[in-house]
């Protein structure tokens, strides 16, 4: 592959926004990774007590630091949108998605008035990189603007998508740069996306090496379609026969076991919309969807093996900080689960096989690269190329052990994030006067959200945070760095920590969390006592509420929230 012809433009400010660092400086400052799963629940993973294979994960996370209360906002644009701007997404312009709804806080473009990570670490001097999934423009297709872009928003090189879902193996908006490109043979978009990672990790080392370097990882995996390759699902043949039921209790038990939950926290019931296990239907093909789900978490672990691999090669490891966390909780959307969907196969001769070199440009492919025609709807096999299926709500709510809700909610099971952190270099193993220590690593019960990343980003690399960019004003930083929980001190936040999506409200105070679904009344739970949610206390505590509310309006006010739906 080449590089796209499209030149980076001159969006940064002057040099003297930040002190050039000198040659010791920038040697002593840390590489900075972060990685993000999609749709991926906080109890999948290894270090969080699932049953899915992922050494890598457990490595970093047994010699760094799990973070138990990291959240993310409950859907994919808007965490992208904070987590790169260190700001709400209605203050980053992406109060939902990717649609223009007339106001400031809802364009479905990043802002102007936000800087990304990478135009604020560049002046500091890092170098920038990105792969995979970008989702915070509405301009998706070759012949659009391209003015955020992640390659006019600070990052030197990117390959990735810049649509929000696709086929894992025929991605619309794939792009190289600035250039949109076809899917080469073999492709399959997870083990793409890192191993473009490493080769910009190869590069950096042979042209930058005495420089520092910033790259966002932002997987698709395990976000639906449920596409995996034929070996990696073969792992997992017969794992989930005994059903959702058994599985969260099987998680619950261990999360309990690995100290990451307080024996005070129940298991939520099951879902009411989820069948018992030994009711449900086509048994088969529900394992078939859990398995391929595993299959997809697994590959995304096999890729960041191969970038930790690259890092240690290039005796980067030990000075580069790796986060690692997802974008929301397990999703619960039924896509392509419909009965009457099997039965919507599109004619396979009205279509012959796709040109190399063809872009796609469906979110939903109606034919596979070669022909063949994608099959949707119950019973349908997931795994290959030509099936296009979510593994379902039932499955989510295992994905979600031992929170309720998923996606979509700001219920713990829709903003619950793993974060590991791993830096040898920076990290102090040694005292735990404000951490855990477990046999699988340190813990941190600190809370902590998406808009810490950026303030994070900022101390380690000794920069700035701008009150003018490229001519705009810039909405002052939202996070607190989590740096000093990698010294072993304890993380000051002033302020609360608030949520809102499709009417979903949040608001967290200490220990305290008021929250509501659309148009539902509001809860009150002592998450000390109750992080479940199971125990509400919004009838016996009115005043607490009333205090809680009063914030969260205030809030939603300066962020620039709107009464859902927004018209």
């Amino acid at each position: 592959m080449t590089s796209g012809p499209g030149p980076i433009l001159a969006l940064l400010v002057a040099a003297t926004w930040f002190p050039a660092p000198s040659p010791s400086q920038a040697a002593d400052r840390p590489n900075i990774i972060i990685m993000m799963a999609d749709d991926m629940g906080w109890s999948d993973i290894g270090p969080y007590g699932g049953e899915i294979e992922t050494p890598t994960l457990d490595r970093l996370a047994k010699n760094g630091l799990r973070f138990t209360q990291f959240y993310n906002t409950a859907r994919c644009c808007p965490t992208r949108a904070s987590l790169l701007t260190g700001l709400y997404a209605h203050q980053a312009g992406i109060g939902h998605m990717m649609e223009d709804k007339g106001y400031d806080s809802y364009r479905g473009e990043l802002s102007r008035n936000a800087v990304t990570i990478a135009e604020a670490l560049k002046p500091a001097g890092y170098h920038t990189y990105m792969s995979g999934k970008w989702h915070v423009s509405k301009h998706v297709r070759p012949g659009g603007s391209k003015a955020n872009w992640p390659r006019q928003r600070g990052f030197d090189r990117f390959f990735g998508t810049i649509h929000g879902a696709g086929s894992f193996f025929d991605p619309n908006s794939l792009t190289l740069d600035n250039t949109q490109i076809a899917p080469w043979h073999g492709f399959y978009y997870t083990d793409a996306i890192s191993d473009l990672a490493v080769r910009f990790i190869q590069e950096h080392a042979e042209n930058n090496a005495d420089e520092p370097f910033f790259m966002y990882v932002a997987y698709t995996a395990p976000h639906w379609p449920m596409h995996a390759k034929p070996e990696d699902i073969a792992k997992y043949h017969g794992r989930y026969a005994k059903g959702w039921d058994a599985l969260r209790e099987e998680r619950y038990q261990r999360l309990l076991k690995m100290d990451l939950i307080n024996p005070d926290w129940k298991l939520s019931p099951r879902d009411d919309s989820a069948p018992a296990w030994q009711d449900a239907e086509l048994k088969h093909w529900e394992q078939r969807c859990m398995e391929v789900y595993a299959a997809m978490v697994d590959s995304m672990d096999q890729g960041i093996g191969r970038i930790v691999g690259q890092l240690e090669q290039t005796g980067q490891l030990d000075n580069t900080l790796i986060l690692f966390l997802a974008d929301n909780g397990g999703c619960a959307e039924g896509y392509g689960r419909g009965d009457n969907q099997a039965k919507a196969i599109p004619d396979p001769t009205l279509r012959q096989p796709m040109a190399p070199g063809e872009l796609q440009t469906r979110m939903e492919p109606l034919f596979t690269r070669d022909g063949r025609p994608v099959r949707v709807g119950r019973g349908v096999m997931p795994g290959p190329d030509d099936t296009y299926i979510a593994y379902g709500l039932s499955w989510a709510n295992a994905s979600n052990t031992p929170f309720r809700e998923y996606k979509h909610w700001v219920h713990e099971g829709g903003i619950s994030s793993p974060l590991i952190a791993h830096w040898p270099k920076g990290i102090d193993m040694r005292h735990i006067t404000h951490r855990r220590a477990t046999d699988e690593g340190l813990i941190v019960d600190t809370p902590g959200h998406l808009i810490d990343l950026m303030a994070t980003c900022l101390e380690l690399a000794g920069a700035g945070y701008p009150a003018r960019h490229a001519g705009h004003d810039i909405i002052p930083l939202e996070g607190v760095s989590l740096a000093p929980a990698f010294r072993d001190e304890p993380v000051d936040r002033p302020n609360p920590i608030f949520w809102e999506h499709e009417g979903n409200k949040a608001i967290r105070v200490g220990d305290w969390k008021l929250v509501s679904k659309h148009r539902g009344e509001p809860e009150l739970y002592n998450l000390a006592d109750d992080r479940t949610e199971l125990n509400d206390l919004a009838k016996a505590m009115p005043d607490k509420v009333a205090d809680l509310a009063g914030q969260w309006m205030r809030w939603a006010e300066r962020a620039g929230v709107k009464e859902w739906p927004v018209r």
